[in-house]
């Protein structure tokens, strides 16, 4: 028996917006079956004395310590804008 069918496989094709022919979908309907079949395996595991977890790998937060540090020089930074005027970087007005 199937756990999937062939009109519930056009009706999420119609809902994604995607076309597929009668044999598209016979072929997605075994796909699918056998995928949702893979997915109720793992109902057989027994997870009693599994910790819960968010992610996979035991992970801390990696980022580096937030310091203030001296930036580039003003001549440094301006010496790549297209365009400078009185040590800024001039843009184009967007207000009249």
């Amino acid at each position: 028996m199937s756990r999937i069918s062939e009109d519930q496989v056009k009706h999420v094709a119609h809902l994604a917006r995607l076309a597929i022919t009668e044999d598209e979908a016979k072929k997605f309907t075994n796909q699918l079956d056998a995928i949702i079949g893979f997915a109720e395996q793992l109902n057989e595991l027994d997870t009693e004395n599994v910790e819960a977890t968010s992610h996979v790998l035991d992970m801390k937060n990696v980022m580096r310590e937030d310091e203030p540090t001296e930036g580039l020089p003003r001549e440094e930074v301006l010496k790549n804008a297209p365009d400078k005027q009185d040590g800024q970087v001039r843009v184009p007005s967007i207000l009249d």
